[in-house]
């Protein structure tokens, strides 16, 4: 069953039964506030998420993470979360600092 853990609110653990979902729906409907500013469409980078392990259990890079990194407003551990899918196993990301928002009390 893939599990995403979310390192920087106290590794938090979400599991989810369905594969090829994106991220950011799987955060969603686990009742986790996660930012996206432009409706969860690929025009902004406001649900970047920072991958520390898992990368490879990810989906491909779409054309709009390829066209921000081009841009480089995304680094080369990171996604967007309403891009990408999680096929399998274990994914461990953050949320950068930038994206946080000011209601949640992240941990380091």
């Amino acid at each position: 069953m893939p599990r995403i853990v979310i390192e920087n609110l106290r590794n938090l653990s979400i599991h989810s039964e369905d594969t090829n979902r994106k991220v950011i729906e799987i955060i969603h409907e686990n009742g986790t506030d996660w930012m996206h500013a432009c409706g969860k469409k690929g025009r902004c980078t406001t649900c970047k998420m920072i991958v520390v392990r898992g990368m490879e259990n990810l989906s491909p890079e779409t054309e709009r993470e390829l066209f921000y990194r081009s841009q480089n407003q995304l680094r080369s551990n990171e996604r967007l979360s309403c891009q990408s899918q999680l096929l399998k196993d274990e994914l461990i990301i953050r949320v950068a600092d930038v994206n946080k928002f000011p209601h949640i009390d992240y941990t380091r």
